[in-house]
């Protein structure tokens, strides 16, 4: 339900209002003057508010300049009515930033229609203000270690800058979350941020999907479609994995790139547009020119800028930040925002390699939590058996023999909990021992009972 407050001094005006709008089905208030108005959307989030220009105390103008004060998620559309309108105080409230005047006597059938359009007018804004703070949550880079702050430094020092960059990155490390940080942080961050995955779209429609295509262009296929390069005018394209354009495309690409033009297929009219490129790849690109794949004109055109992004495992100071936030965010999802993982867990998943690199660890940290849909705490034990074996320390780590057979004891009596769904009994069973010799060795290793 949409919610409408009514501000007007005259109780019978107000009443009428309120009585209307009800029957339309808004959820209806009203206040005489703009202390009680305020009071109320300090309060409540009101979509709409239809506010007479003629109030005691404080005018209407002066108390719409308060409301655009308020905070985007609590500020609603404000129309002005008024008894004695003229041009200059119409003029005046949308300067401040009224969304619509209306004059008295009101027409039904128009107050209607403009109250329908301010809430859609709202629901847009907060839609977009919404999306922006996601955008935003989206390109924050996770991180305290060495290589992570110098790829912030280099984003700051870049991103306001109109210079293309060429991402190199494996798969998994963020290429994709850098791109949307420098555009996050550019002159084009007000403009929209468009993605094409060269790899994952089929060469035959890939051209398409760049340029675009008008009507009749392809059998079969819709009368017209704008291509990302159209979209993405006055923002960024960020071309994913650009080392698996074909030669076809890559040529036709740099001709863009040189001259911001270019003409959808099937079209007469070339297009000229303003756009920035942020291009990634996991391939070496210098060998791809010299096996012949890659054109070495357009590799110089995209790497203007090149941005290195370290793998997982060369940033194992960033593991236990990377952990907690994906567990804080599955946590969300699942409807389990206290779960915590312990030290021994974190341990763990600093010491495996992460050939998948943050996005393996983001799949490890879901499937964790979906696996064990009871758990408050993840343990070693709940760690897939990749990272167990993984976290096991090297020969080198230990001092004495003993070490490292209490170590290998240790990780065989954990796995065993663990085949057990931490039934001691079942799992004594499993290791051929007395349940309490089990529990002895527990406590000499250190091993947490949990039945």
């Amino acid at each position: 339900m949409n919610h409408i407050l009514v501000v007007d001094d005259e109780a019978e005006i107000r009443s009428s209002l309120e009585e209307i709008l009800r029957e339309e089905g808004y959820g209806v208030a009203g206040a005489a003057d703009a202390v009680e108005a305020m009071v109320l959307l300090r309060d409540t989030p009101y979509d709409v508010v239809l506010l007479d220009i003629w109030l005691p105390g404080r005018d209407g103008l002066d108390l719409l300049a308060e409301i655009r004060e308020l905070t985007p998620e609590m500020r609603p559309e404000v129309v002005i009515i008024s008894g004695h309108g003229t041009i200059e105080a119409a003029v005046k409230a949308t300067k401040l930033g009224a969304y619509d005047f209306l004059e008295k006597p009101l027409s039904l059938e128009r107050t209607l229609i403009v109250l329908k359009n301010a809430v859609e007018a709202r629901r847009l804004r907060t839609q977009n203000e919404e999306f922006k703070r996601q955008f935003s949550a989206a390109a924050v880079l996770t991180g305290e270690s060495v290589p992570l702050k110098a790829l912030r430094q280099q984003i700051k020092l870049m991103a306001p800058t109109n210079g293309r960059v060429l991402i190199y990155g494996e798969s998994g490390t963020g290429k994709e979350l850098i791109a949307r940080s420098i555009h996050a942080e550019s002159l084009r961050r007000d403009g929209v941020f468009v993605e094409l995955n060269c790899a994952a779209i089929p060469e035959a429609h890939i051209e398409a999907e760049l340029f675009g295509h008008r009507h009749g262009a392809q059998p079969g296929g819709p009368p017209e479609q704008r291509g990302t390069l159209e979209r993405a005018d006055g923002g960024t394209l960020y071309l994913d994995e650009v080392g698996d354009m074909s030669l076809k495309t890559q040529a036709k690409v740099l001709s863009a790139l040189d001259d911001q033009m270019f003409t959808p297929v099937g079209g007469m009219q070339p297009l000229r547009v303003d756009v920035r490129v942020i291009a990634s790849t996991n391939k070496d690109l210098e060998e791809e020119i010299a096996k012949g794949n890659f054109r070495e004109d357009l590799f110089y055109r995209l790497n203007v800028v090149p941005f290195f992004v370290p793998p997982l495992r060369e940033r194992k100071q960033d593991i236990p930040l990377l952990a907690r936030e994906f567990l804080l965010e599955f946590g969300r999802q699942y409807g389990r925002p206290r779960v915590e993982i312990a030290e021994e867990a974190l341990d763990a998943l600093a010491q495996y390699h992460w050939p998948g690199n943050v996005r393996e660890l983001r799949n490890v940290i879901e499937r964790v939590l979906i696996l064990n849909p009871r758990v408050l705490r993840i343990e070693r034990k709940h760690l897939p058996p990749l990272t167990h074996k993984a976290g096991s320390r090297s020969t080198e780590e230990f001092s004495s023999l003993q070490q490292a057979r209490d170590a290998y004891e240790r990780e065989y009596i954990l796995k065993k909990i663990e085949e057990a769904h931490n039934n001691i009994s079942h799992a004594a069973e499993l290791l051929g021992l007395e349940r309490s010799h089990l529990y002895r060795k527990m406590k000499a290793l250190g091993i947490a009972a949990r039945e």
